[in-house]
């Protein structure tokens, strides 16, 4: 507010006081309108924070409406060592031996030692990939892979510089250098197992020879004709097991396929294990839970908002709201409805999830064990889609139905939202006028009074002039 410094300097008056006063009695009326648009902010905010726990509470029933949650399973393995198992939705449950005969490995091949530092020779190397039979004794090259060519010359003849020129390819093989106090040795490993894998390494040699132990040809490796067949420290193998006695083969040791839905992992060469897969039962009943923790935060939150306080005639921010006592309504009523597609689960209560009186849900986890033995019927509870008569489904289908309906654009939630935020932008908009308004009153209340203390300066000043004449005379 702007002030006058010298205001009431000349009559004695306290104008600045008397405006300040003056334009606080004016500003009523917008500190009540600011009063209520934070009422309203705080009316929006709650049904923010409504939605919000809205969406997670359908996110926990549509997880109850998908097939594949009712038919997760979990394996264990009477050796963890020598096997285990992981579990996709559908796996067929039941026991299964799984026998090891072979596990699979990459291809590596090791030169032999050579002074460290020292030149290997001048050349060309050329890695081909491809499969080896079982004795080594033929190699099929790969007509889908592309050979690597590596050029060895002067001054980058050293098995670092090999290494190095090998690894930067990254394509199928990678290179070490091994060092101790024999020299350093050039080890080769494919980059992935099975037979398919495998890889010869053919050389020419600036020496002329192409297959001998000496110069760059050290490097070469061709079981099929014989060269350097002793580089070989691992061949390129796929895993071989049997699972319930039928023969299987990977070129990992991750077989998939073998039981449905089931991949099991190899881990130990010439050892057996049984491995038992069966309904993961925890994780159905975490799933129920989550949906009850997921509706009792619902039904709390709905509850605090609207909560009346008739001793102080306050409560929540939507105390009284009917949008929020209709919510409220639709979701203890769907809570305690039943459907006649469950079999003997027709309602929560049957599964041990008993509604209160305060609307919230308790888990009972003695009848939800027990439920848990029956899984067609407890899937059908939540997730039986009626056809004929949608207010028959399962709980879960119709709560993820009515929740997208109040979520849905211009639905009941969003309807309220704009019409709050509406009334704020109302608000705010008179708001600004009635501060306009208050400024022109504050400078008209200024001049008046700063008219006033003029005159009565003036007047102060005459009487004064009259008391002296009156006391001379």
């Amino acid at each position: 507010m702007a002030t006058i410094s010298s205001a009431g300097i000349g009559s004695g008056i306290d104008v600045e006081s008397l405006i300040s006063r003056l334009v606080a009695v004016e500003r009523t009326p917008i500190t009540q309108l600011q009063q209520r648009t934070d009422g309203l902010k705080t009316q929006l905010s709650a049904f923010g924070k409504l939605q919000s726990q809205l969406a997670s509470l359908k996110d926990a029933a549509t997880k109850l409406t998908r097939a594949d949650t009712f038919t997760v399973a979990t394996a264990s393995s009477s050796d963890a060592t020598v096997a285990t198992a992981t579990t996709a939705a559908g796996a067929a449950t039941g026991s299964y031996s799984v026998n090891i005969t072979r596990l699979a490995a990459a291809q590596s091949l090791a030169s032999n030692a050579v002074p460290t530092g020292s030149s290997i020779g001048t050349g060309t190397i050329t890695i081909t990939f491809g499969k080896y039979n079982d004795d080594l004794s033929a190699f099929d090259a790969d007509p889908a892979r592309t050979s690597l060519v590596i050029p060895v010359i002067a001054g980058q003849d050293q098995l670092e510089k090999v290494r190095d020129q090998i690894n930067v390819l990254k394509a199928g093989v990678v290179a070490s250098v091994v060092t101790d106090v024999n020299g350093s040795r050039l080890v080769m490993r494919g980059s992935d197992s099975g037979q398919a894998n495998g890889f010869k390494v053919e050389v020419a040699d600036d020496d002329g020879t192409n297959t001998n132990a000496s110069g760059l040809s050290a490097l070469a490796y061709d079981p099929t004709a014989a060269v350097n067949a002793g580089l070989s420290k691992q061949a390129a193998v796929n895993a071989k097991a049997s699972i319930n006695g039928i023969d299987v083969e990977s070129a990992t040791n991750q077989i998939s396929g073998a039981i449905e839905g089931v991949t099991v992992n190899l881990l130990k060469q010439g050892s057996s294990a049984t491995l038992t897969v069966g309904q993961d039962k925890e994780a159905i009943k975490k799933a129920v839970t989550d949906f009850a923790t997921a509706y009792n935060s619902t039904i709390t939150l709905l509850r605090e908002q609207a909560r009346v306080d008739p001793a102080t005639n306050g409560g929540g921010p939507l105390k009284g709201d009917s949008t929020v006592t209709a919510i409220q309504s639709q979701l203890r009523n769907l809570a305690g409805g039943s459907t006649s597609l469950a079999g003997s689960l027709q309602r929560l209560s049957a599964i041990g999830l008993d509604p209160q009186s305060d609307g919230t849900l308790k888990v009972d986890s003695a009848k939800l064990d027990a439920a848990l033995a029956n899984p067609t019927d407890l899937k059908a509870l939540f997730a039986a889609e009626d056809s004929a008569d949608a207010s028959n489904s399962g709980l879960a289908v119709r709560m993820k139905t009515l929740i997208d309906g109040l979520l849905e654009p211009d639905g009941r939630i969003d309807s309220r939202q704009k019409g709050l935020q509406s009334r704020i932008s109302t608000n705010d908009k008179r708001s600004e006028a009635l501060e306009l308004r208050l400024t022109l009153v504050e400078k008209r209340l200024r001049a008046q009074y700063t008219a006033l203390d003029a005159t009565m300066s003036k007047a102060s000043n005459l009487s004064s002039y009259l008391t002296q004449q009156l006391s001379r005379l």
